[in-house]
């Protein structure tokens, strides 16, 4: 018996050990601060938070060889283009087989010899190599293979040789360029005898450009003469006119015919020379370019043109001859 109360009061305090480390743990658990359930992510967070640390894979290209542009083609060529008013670009090839010859056929005059530019203005020419109205020289050295050239002279035509000057003056061409031509700087002075419009944009464009005020250059009384004309339906024609040419009118019912005509004088020289119309003196633009027009009545007209070089020594005239005949 005595054993059994033993064993029964081991039993106890094992079940009382039990309990006090079951309260025990409760009050820690209590104690513990409980952790902030974590806060939902929005549907761009989502979309953030799962590309955020994305490193997608650069897609690979493959490596391709570039072909290089030759350094020369063989040839012996020189071109030319234009880059505004008064600036040309030109760029060239030589080939060694060229030097080598002219070394030969040059012997020692070809170590002093410069490699140049030679310029040409060749306006309103059929340019055959020796008729340029001028030319200049530009020295370019053995290893250039292009050159911008101030022409000073908008409004021109142009052809460069690239070539060697020799020690004694002599020039030898190695090749021509093509021909260009560098745009004026204001508005063209040429005019299109062709061009058609209705009367009624004829007198607005002729009112926009040239307006009919007082400032115009072309005189009161004249605007006055071709106001009157243009809206009262005189000029069937909105061509080039000249209200002071005659007219000829065939009475038949109540059909009608009108025609004016003008006549453009217009040439070029050097800025410098003196040049007179019909012996009077014309004034030069700054490109030795000048203009006129005339009225075209019936009958031959006689129109000479006399240009003096500045010093005097070198004279030209050219006459044109025009007739006009209404039938």
């Amino acid at each position: 018996m005595a054993l059994l109360r033993k064993i029964k009061e081991k039993f106890r305090k094992l079940g009382r050990k039990e309990k006090k480390f079951k309260t025990a743990k409760k009050a820690a658990l209590k104690e513990t601060p409980k952790e902030k359930p974590k806060e939902a992510l929005g549907v761009r967070e989502t979309a953030v938070e799962k590309t955020k640390f994305s490193t997608p894979e650069t897609p690979r290209i493959s490596p391709r060889m570039l072909e290089e542009l030759p350094w020369g083609y063989g040839a012996d060529k020189i071109v030319l283009q234009v880059r505004d008013t008064r600036w040309i670009h030109a760029y060239w090839e030589i080939t060694q087989k060229t030097l080598d010859s002219l070394k030969e056929r040059l012997t020692g005059a070809f170590h002093g010899a410069k490699r140049v530019l030679r310029v040409y203005d060749v306006s309103q020419i059929i340019f055959d190599g020796k008729n340029a109205h001028r030319f200049f020289d530009i020295e370019v050295g053995n290893d250039a293979s292009n050159w911008y050239v101030d022409t000073n002279g908008p409004g021109r035509s142009w052809c460069v040789d690239i070539g060697l000057r020799l020690a004694s003056g002599e020039f030898i061409m190695i090749a021509r360029s093509n021909t260009v031509y560098t745009p004026i700087e204001g508005p063209s002075w040429i005019t299109d005898e062709e061009w058609m419009v209705p009367e009624d944009m004829f007198a607005r464009l002729y009112g926009m450009g040239f307006g009919f005020g007082k400032s115009s250059p072309v005189g009161k009384a004249w605007q006055e003469r071709v106001k009157r004309a243009l809206f009262s339906g005189v000029l069937a024609s909105p061509g080039i006119t000249s209200v002071a040419s005659p007219v000829k009118k065939q009475q038949a019912r109540k059909f009608w015919l009108n025609v004016n005509t003008e006549l453009i004088v217009y040439g070029a020289t050097e800025a410098d020379a003196k040049v007179a119309v019909q012996g009077k003196p014309v004034a030069l633009r700054s490109d030795g370019t000048f203009s006129l027009r005339f009225a075209l009545p019936d009958g031959k007209q006689a129109i000479p043109v006399e240009g003096v070089s500045r010093d005097g020594i070198d004279k030209i005239t050219i006459t044109p001859v025009v007739t006009k005949e209404t039938k």
